[in-house]
């Protein structure tokens, strides 16, 4: 039975590669936020978790560590990238952890009225193993 969740899989990875992981995107953000000048936007750290259930069976869930960078494009749009770790957890199964990564863009098309979509993937850190992709699409409207 597939993980709903991802389509690494299942690997093997110890905790101090995580620990590892997680520092340096710390470190990273904490480089990026003493340079930054006029031309970088806005940098920020992202950690979010997202799990998954089949009915009330628990399948895991997945947590992104990443550093990235958002601004406007033009008045009435904008735009973020952002990469990282991502830490798989299967229910009954080894956590792993892999590179991740998504970009989105906004767009207020009138003052109540905005659309967004997104793009990203998830590695498998398996050359034998195929990444998974995902986008989403959507409208906001504000009351």
């Amino acid at each position: 039975m597939s993980n709903s969740y991802t389509s690494a899989g299942n690997h093997s990875a110890s905790n101090s590669k995580v620990f590892k992981m997680i520092k340096s995107v710390f470190a990273a953000t904490a480089a990026l936020s003493m340079s930054a000048g006029a031309a970088l936007a806005g940098p920020y750290v992202n950690v979010e978790t997202n799990a998954g259930w089949t009915g009330s069976n628990y399948t895991g869930a997945t947590t992104d560590f990443h550093v990235g960078y958002e601004g406007a494009l033009g008045d009435s749009a904008s735009y973020y990238v952002q990469g990282g770790a991502s830490l798989l957890t299967p229910d009954g199964g080894s956590d792993d952890t892999v590179p991740s990564g998504k970009a989105g863009l906004g767009l207020a098309l009138t003052d109540a009225l905005g659309a967004y979509g997104e793009v990203s993937f998830v590695g498998s850190g398996d050359s034998d193993v195929d990444r998974g992709y995902g986008a989403k699409l959507g409208v906001k409207y504000n009351f």
